[in-house]
């Protein structure tokens, strides 16, 4: 499928999934608030029927107007015109909410207009937990005999019986969830397909080079007359060592990755000299920087230049960078390696002069297979496995490695090791 096919689907599904769950959510929320206002009728009614009968023990009639009164969410004041005992009052309660059918945890207080305070009556509950502390009742200025109540777990209540709103949420948040996952798996693994496709063909042609390249030559060197002509002998076998050296380090660095992805990298851990370490790698390349015209530069300041590490990977890490700063080179390179010490720590850099990094791809160059798009430079080859296992190494050491680049202007890798004396 191609790729903008597959973003169209994705644009489409993730518009129904968030029409899906917008009006989910709005008939959860409608059902919630239908639920609400049925509690609500039913505990008014409940508490008039109470105030009805508080007023006929009375002897009393009630108020022309309704004597219930919602302030609140939760919390509901009742008139009742007269001194109210709090044991008729708790009888009453219990009585005419079993009658309602409302089986919620409830605490009311009375009024008393001597101290003009609410006192607490009862904090009724519908299991056997252990009682809580009674809340601060809101006065009522209004009335002058009266009770409020009020529903602590009154939002609790309401969804508890909304049960099959509530599971066939779950369910659907659930596929959704799963069904977004799924779209995340694909978008990844074509990602990787492509990547690998990349790779495979990349990896094909770096091959491919060396190897006709090879091929041209040993044509040449069967031929009988070569013997005639040493200069041109030597010249083709050089050019055979030098194709064959390029396929050992393809090979080389396909291997890396092999062992990285196997999580069977094991490290050698020696004190090695890092200076020693440079200068033995930056000795293979001088070479080929002069002969392009370049130059490569060092400035080993640090004095404390020993470290623990596995010498094997630490070659093949100066040798990555070394060769990833000679690829991104537009022009003759230009490549200065420094090492300093700085607070028990040894900083060491590479810089350059090239194509440098867009901020946008600092983050990637060390994922694997991506390699930096170089404009107008078209001689760079790799897999892109070079910086990735740079960052692998320095992890395995328990390093640290910064990038600062600008684009035009170069790049420098900075890497913070733990030295020793």
């Amino acid at each position: 499928m191609k790729s903008n096919h597959i973003r169209i689907a994705v644009i489409l599904g993730s518009v129904s999934i968030i029409g899906i769950i917008f009006f989910q959510l709005y008939w959860v929320n409608k059902s919630y608030s239908l639920e609400e206002e049925q509690f609500n009728r039913t505990v008014e009614i409940a508490l008039y029927n109470v105030a009805e009968k508080m007023a006929s023990f009375n002897g009393l009639e009630l108020p022309n107007e309704n004597p219930v009164r919602q302030i609140s969410s939760n919390y509901f004041i009742v008139d009742i015109n007269n001194v109210i005992d709090s044991k008729i009052l708790d009888h009453f309660l219990k009585m005419e909410f079993e009658y309602s059918n409302i089986r919620i945890d409830y605490e009311y207080a009375i009024y008393d207009c001597e101290t003009n305070q609410m006192v607490f009556g009862n904090y009724i509950r519908q299991d056997d937990k252990e009682k809580q502390k009674e809340k601060q009742f809101q006065k009522y200025d209004e009335f002058t005999y009266y009770f409020g109540i009020l529903f602590p777990s009154k939002t609790g209540y309401i969804l508890n019986s909304m049960n099959t709103w509530l599971i066939s949420s779950f369910v659907l948040f659930t596929a959704i969830f799963f069904f977004a996952y799924a779209v995340f798996i694909i978008l990844k693994q074509k990602r990787y397909s492509e990547v690998q496709k990349d790779f495979i063909n990349n990896m094909t042609h770096e091959f491919k080079t060396p190897i006709s390249t090879i091929g041209i030559s040993a044509n040449v060197l069967s031929n009988p007359e070569i013997t005639n002509d040493p200069e041109r002998l030597r010249n083709y076998t050089q050019i055979i060592a030098e194709q064959n050296k390029r396929l050992e380090n393809q090979i080389e660095k396909v291997l890396q990755l092999a062992t990285l992805e196997k999580h069977k990298l094991k490290l050698k851990m020696e004190r090695l000299d890092l200076h020693e370490i440079i200068k033995s790698v930056t000795k293979g390349f001088r070479l080929n920087i002069e002969k392009n015209k370049g130059v490569i530069s060092c400035d080993m300041g640090a004095k404390e230049a020993f470290v623990v590490a596995d010498k094997q990977h630490l070659v093949n890490m100066v040798y990555n960078l070394l060769d990833n700063a000679i690829k991104y080179s537009n022009g003759p390179p230009e490549i200065h390696i420094e090492t300093r010490n700085k607070n028990g720590m040894l900083y060491f850099t590479i810089r350059d002069k090239g194509i440098g990094i867009d901020k946008k791809h600092i983050k990637k160059v060390f994922d694997k297979f991506f390699r930096v798009p170089t404009g107008n430079v078209h001689n760079v080859k790799g897999f892109g496995l070079g910086l990735n296992y740079v960052k692998s190494i320095v992890n395995e050491h328990k390093w640290k490695i910064h990038i600062e680049s600008e684009v035009g202007k170069g790049s420098r890798f900075i890497i913070v090791m733990k030295s020793i004396k």
